[in-house]
């Protein structure tokens, strides 16, 4: 079947789809923040020698990574509140969510990173005298993060990506102002096809940005 192809009515509704899209942006940032900073503490916990500490970091690692996202927003919605007494609105759910599976994510990135590097450099700085946390601060983690730094971009674009899973439990972001005009206006086609249109365009630049930034690291190294 044909279909005759009508933007005029997402021009129209441009103003919901910009509060939509701020709202991708807004969690976006928090997100990404939090997933990628806390990954790293996570990820040096994981590295770490005493079992007190990467222990229980393993086993939030395994927790939030072999969960689905989705699954983890809806929990922090529905579940969380009934369980701990603390109101979640979408907003809390969705930045939980997305955060903490981020973090899990991310922290195996730091780790490989760390692991990538050559015993040797922790032997020189224990050789002038550092501690394992000093050699770690200065040494290790400047290396390890230069190396992560493409796998951790990359991290962060599936996170904007995900930040659409936000509309499930009825948070104002792209996807779920893109729904709103399709129920409004009968055309889920151009609805869902602006949406897929607005991630590209933000997304590509960004995409080819992240394989200058792996060349360039390349050609340093």
């Amino acid at each position: 079947m044909g279909h005759s192809w009508d933007f005029a009515t997402i021009l129209q509704n441009w103003p919901v789809l910009w509060v939509g899209i701020k709202g991708t942006i807004f969690i976006f940032v928090i997100t990404v923040i939090l997933g990628l900073g806390g990954g790293l503490i996570v990820g040096v916990a994981r590295y770490a020698k005493s079992p007190f500490i990467s222990y229980p970091a393993r086993a939030f690692v395994e927790i939030f990574r072999n969960t689905p996202v989705l699954v983890q927003i809806i929990w922090f919605f529905y579940a969380f509140p009934i369980l701990t007494g603390i109101e979640t609105d979408p907003f809390l759910a969705a930045v939980l969510g997305i955060s903490l599976n981020t973090m899990a994510f991310s922290a195996e990135i730091y780790r490989a990173g760390i692991q990538s590097i050559d015993k040797g450099q922790w032997e020189a700085g224990k050789a002038i005298g550092m501690t394992y946390n000093q050699t770690l601060r200065r040494i290790i983690l400047p290396v390890a993060i230069k190396r992560v730094l493409p796998a951790l971009t990359n991290r962060g674009i599936e996170v904007f990506k995900m930040s659409t899973l936000a509309s499930v439990v009825g948070y104002v972001e792209t996807l779920n102002q893109a729904k709103l005009i399709a129920d409004l206006n009968f055309n889920p086609i151009e609805s869902y096809t602006a949406v897929a249109i607005i991630f590209f365009v933000v997304l590509y630049p960004v995409v080819q940005a992240t394989y200058v930034l792996e060349r360039r690291l390349r050609r340093s190294d």
